[in-house]
């Protein structure tokens, strides 16, 4: 089995996964930090399991892009259970798990066909977002990518291609990309569940990440912000 954590946004997602599929998994967002959730939704996955992180074929992670804070939190756990335990790491693109999050469900209530093209999209402050273009098997039509969200965005895409836009930035489209046969998916949450199948394609292609150099695919710089009010209320 392989661990699969997914900490790239406000969810923080943990699952355990075979070559059939699922097995189990725990999840969960709002205000408890991902720091507080993902080694107790870990513990609980592997105690249900029966096994221990020594048992696993390997662990893997979300490496970006999204949450600076939630990539390392996702990334430094993986890398303790790899180096711990003795076995793989697995660097999965997030985009890349999402867009395998994309069901027949989905698939049919946007009305999407074969030629196609799937956006996903991370929040990444104000109108800007993180985004690749993804066609209908899993191909990059374009390279992950940090832009600020305007009425010429996605412009060099052909009306008559059907798209879909969705992820936790998704909804910054929807004023501002007037661009006809476009769709955008509300309700769909991220999750570890969707790394099931990159994650094994990369185990049997031997696609390992190095331990004890693997930094998550931030993307752009980051940067803080000056809080409001001063902590010392002046």
């Amino acid at each position: 089995m392989i661990l699969c954590l997914e900490t790239s946004t406000a969810v923080c997602s943990a699952a355990l996964c075979d070559r059939n599929g699922v097995v189990a998994i725990k999840e969960g967002s709002g205000n408890k930090s991902h720091a507080a959730q993902l080694t107790v939704f870990i513990d609980e996955l592997l105690t249900r399991a029966g096994i221990k992180a020594g048992d696993l074929e390997a662990v893997a992670v979300s490496k970006g892009p999204g949450s600076y804070t939630g990539l390392r939190i996702g990334v430094s756990t993986a890398k303790g259970i790899a180096y711990a335990a003795s076995i793989p790491l697995i660097g999965v693109e997030t985009t890349l798990s999402m867009f395998y999050g994309i069901n027949d469900d989905i698939i049919r209530e946007y009305n999407l066909s074969s030629t196609s093209l799937y956006i996903p999209m991370l929040d990444a402050r104000r109108m800007e977002v993180y985004s690749t273009v993804y066609d209908n098997n899993g191909r990059k039509v374009r390279e992950t990518a940090a832009e600020v969200i305007d009425e010429n965005s996605f412009r060099d895409i052909p009306e008559k291609v059907r798209i879909l836009f969705f992820g936790d930035g998704a909804d910054k489209c929807r004023e501002i990309i007037k661009r006809k046969n476009a769709a955008i998916a509300d309700d769909f949450i991220i999750s570890a569940a969707f790394m099931h199948i990159p994650a094994y394609k990369a185990f049997e292609e031997h696609k390992f990440e190095d331990v004890a150099y693997f930094e998550p695919f931030y993307l752009k710089d980051f940067i803080t912000s000056r809080p409001k009010k001063n902590i010392l209320g002046r």
